[in-house]
């Protein structure tokens, strides 16, 4: 299956509106030659003023410097002492907004994502961050690639012409700022990580 990168502006709107445009948009890794590859369900926006939940809200340290540069670099973090978790930085340089990729559908390389995720379920392969890092093999050494030269690693365009009804709400897991909607998902899609 042939996938076409996103245009290298994709990434330079307003964080939530690249978190709104991301769904529907696939996630391409290719692995040793091996396509893995699903369509994005669910982002989560973290913005750079006045969100305390975003990695970002305390300033630029070596954990976060990838958030603060160009829109379009992959913001790959460790959590929890065993997560990885994948952003696309967004907005404009020096800003430090990102996307949080949530959840994927899983569309081509399934088998090795089960491999990799050691499940047979394919609803539960991808349906979390960390879940879809580890069913495609996204780590820290993804941190900081450029998602719009990467052949590794990129966003391409949607394979389907088909419409969706976008749901905005909350987001999940977090303490500080958890009013903001700032989390998107399609609408009654089963790979979804939580309605």
């Amino acid at each position: 299956m042939k996938y076409t990168k996103v245009k290298n502006n994709f990434f330079q709107d307003s964080t939530p509106e690249v978190a709104k445009n991301l769904l529907g948009k696939i996630l391409v890794r290719v692995f040793k030659g091996q396509i893995l590859a699903g369509k994005i369900v669910e982002t989560e926006a973290y913005l750079d003023d006045n969100d305390l939940a975003s990695h970002s809200a305390i300033g630029m340290t070596e954990r976060n410097k990838v958030m603060f540069g160009e829109p379009g670099l992959a913001y790959v973090y460790f959590t929890y002492g065993m997560h990885y978790c994948f952003n696309v930085v967004t907005g404009e340089k020096g800003k430090g907004s990102a996307v949080l990729i949530r959840a994927l559908e899983p569309i081509e390389g399934i088998e090795l994502m089960k491999k990799f995720r050691n499940k047979s379920d394919i609803v539960n392969l991808t349906n979390g961050p960390a879940k879809l890092c580890q069913a495609l093999k996204i780590d820290k050494k993804f941190n900081g690639v450029d998602l719009k030269t990467s052949p590794d690693l990129f966003i391409a365009e949607s394979i389907s012409n088909s419409t969706f009804e976008i749901v905005r709400t909350t987001r999940i897991g977090i303490e500080k700022s958890k009013d903001l909607p700032l989390r998107f998902y399609i609408k009654e899609n089963k790979f979804v990580s939580k309605k």
